[in-house]
């Protein structure tokens, strides 16, 4: 079985065994994870070595050779990143009520605060698990990504909260 498809199995059994602990757990394990899709990048990739330009495409090739989808990266508002998949393999269509992705955001953390060699925080703004046509990961340092949670659960966008509306 392909890592991602540990995570749906993941995502079933926590569903019906463990409701209340499935946030928590999927976002520890995909922290726990991160390390080790760092390791898988960085054996063909030397981080130290990639070009700003080419940072989107690598992770596009690398991400979708995994089985998890491709990304793709866009700057949004002041201090942001978004990394965009309209097939992120977490996501269950139509499944959910609010985003899903909770190992991704967990493991893309951790994956990209090694990359960048910074304190990184990911947050779901989009899902394809409620029905948006795309997952959206906004990557940012903690503090930014608290206000924007504190300005969505507040009614404001994330577009609104980064300044990008």
């Amino acid at each position: 079985m392909t890592a991602p498809g540990i995570v749906r199995q993941l995502h079933a059994s926590l569903a019906a065994h463990a409701p209340d602990q499935l946030v928590a757990i999927l976002q520890e394990a995909g922290y726990a994870a991160g390390e080790g899709l760092y390791r898988s990048f960085a054996a063909t990739n030397n981080p130290a070595d990639l070009d700003a330009d080419m940072l989107a495409e690598t992770l596009s090739e690398f991400f979708t050779s995994g089985g998890w989808g491709s990304v793709t990266i866009t700057p949004v508002g002041t201090g942001a990143l978004a990394l965009d998949s309209v097939d992120w393999v977490e996501a269950e269509p139509g499944a959910a009520q609010s985003p899903m992705c909770f190992f991704s955001a967990g493991m893309l953390a951790d994956f990209l605060g090694r990359l960048s060699d910074e304190t990184v925080a990911v947050l779901e703004v989009e899902c394809r698990s409620r029905g948006d046509a795309r997952c959206r990961f906004l990557s940012a340092t903690p503090d930014v990504l608290e206000r924007v949670y504190n300005d969505m659960t507040a009614g404001r966008s994330y577009a609104e909260a980064l300044g990008a509306a």
